[in-house]
């Protein structure tokens, strides 16, 4: 009996990917449509649609344009602006409501750049919908949707990256390297800063601008006044309703240094107390002028405001590493040379690539900020923020993923509602 040719695009998409939609043949094919040296041949690219073009997700949009495998064919934003233009900047489709994306069988992965409070319901719906999703930072705005996005994902054997690019950052990846590999001894402290909140911002009502859909931009959040400071930063980090505020929009990118670097806070159980600000004027409500001071086990962990560094502090000396200054610094010179294949943390140079090839492969475990470290770093800064409102010592246990103990307006403080008709 003859033995059935697989073809190529039949071999991905058993491996867990489709690609674009085939289309009739024209009398003349351009170059890109037969693949060159900007572009994969079609059968070999990841589809791509990108949901939230603001300033983030215009940038991770450009992102995705330098990558050989991968092709943006569809975007969603609430502003008609934003999505016509990038649309058509990719020759692909605009859409008002990002799920006629997700309807699409030609879309193999999503890319969501939304506000905090839409990052979590889109990112289960793409999984359901069986679409890989390159999801921004923070995470959930509970914790109990961090674990039920946990949960979706595993259940749905598909490839989610968190958009902590500082896994793809070179210096980053050697200090984390040199931490787990003991260079500095066993872990007994470790310190994290990052910058600052603020009170302040409108809260005048003004109508909504023409092009803005301001009710599918709440979606799940509760229905509130529009006003000139609501919808663009730091209005969309700074108002509970949509965010807990820099705790985790910014705390996201140095305590997942933190948990890149060593596994301090499986250790043990997690116990967190401190005090911050709450505004009580203006629009902005969350948490600014924290002052945290966290066991992670044995290990003594203290978080404050200040420029954006992890600090990893051993028996024999400390190694801190800074993202956005581009360098780490330590008690000795750093003349380590990695040998990048026996490495024990993924390599990765680029944050939008290493998505593309994960996905390529089939394979979750590929991506180098995969979810259960995410849910583990942003699930240390909502311990803060319910910490510093309620005024109580929390206590969780970072492997059964619970809470010990805690009173009633602790445990309410674990989930918030979703606005009908969204749900999780």
């Amino acid at each position: 009996m003859a033995t059935k040719r697989v073809t190529r695009r039949e071999a991905l998409k058993k491996a867990g990917w489709t690609a674009a939609a085939g289309l009739a043949a024209p009398m003349i094919i351009p170059s890109t449509a037969l693949g060159n040296a900007e572009k994969a041949p079609p059968s070999e690219r990841v589809t791509v649609g990108h949901i939230g073009v603001g300033n983030r997700g215009r940038s991770l949009f450009r992102a995705f344009q330098r990558i050989r495998e991968a092709q943006s064919v569809a975007v969603s934003d609430c502003y008609q602006d934003r999505r016509e233009a990038l649309a058509k900047l990719c020759q692909g489709k605009a859409y008002r409501d990002f799920r006629e994306i997700l309807d699409r069988s030609d879309v193999d992965a999503v890319v969501v750049a939304t506000p905090d409070h839409w990052h979590v319901p889109i990112a289960i719906m793409a999984a359901r919908a069986g679409k890989h999703a390159y999801v921004e930072k923070p995470l959930g705005i509970s914790i109990h949707h961090n674990l039920v996005c946990q949960e979706v994902f595993e259940e749905a054997g598909t490839v989610f990256q968190y958009g902590t690019q500082q896994r793809s950052m070179a210096h980053c990846h050697l200090g984390c390297e040199l931490v787990r590999r003991g260079a500095i001894g066993k872990i007994v402290a470790i310190e994290v800063d990052c910058p600052n909140g603020s009170e302040g911002g409108s809260t005048e009502e003004v109508p909504v601008p023409p092009g803005f859909d301001y009710e599918m931009w709440l979606g799940p959040a509760p229905r509130k006044p529009y006003t000139v400071d609501r919808c663009k930063p730091p209005g969309t980090y700074w108002i509970y309703d949509q965010s807990i505020g820099y705790l985790a929009g910014w705390g996201a990118h140095p305590l997942d240094i933190m948990v890149w670097g060593c596994d301090a806070d499986l250790s043990g159980p997690i116990v967190v107390e401190g005090t911050g600000v709450v505004p009580t004027k203006g629009l902005y409500d969350t948490v600014y002028n924290w002052d945290m001071k966290i066991k992670l086990g044995e290990v003594d962990l203290i978080f404050r405001p200040g420029a954006e560094r992890t600090k990893f502090i051993g028996t024999d000396g400390w190694i801190q590493v800074a993202r956005s200054r581009g360098r780490n610094a330590a008690s000795d010179p750093l003349k380590t040379k990695l040998d990048l294949d026996h490495c024990q943390l993924l390599v990765s140079r680029s944050q939008q690539g290493n998505f593309i090839d994960a996905i390529r492969k089939g394979d979750p475990k590929a991506a180098v900020s995969n979810l259960r470290d995410a849910v583990r770093s942003d699930v240390i800064s909502h311990l803060c923020d319910i910490a510093v409102r309620t005024g109580e010592k929390i206590v969780w246990d970072p492997v059964k993923q619970e809470l010990v103990g805690g009173s009633e307006r602790v445990r309410a403080m674990l989930r918030r509602s979703l606005r009908p008709p969204w749900t999780l």
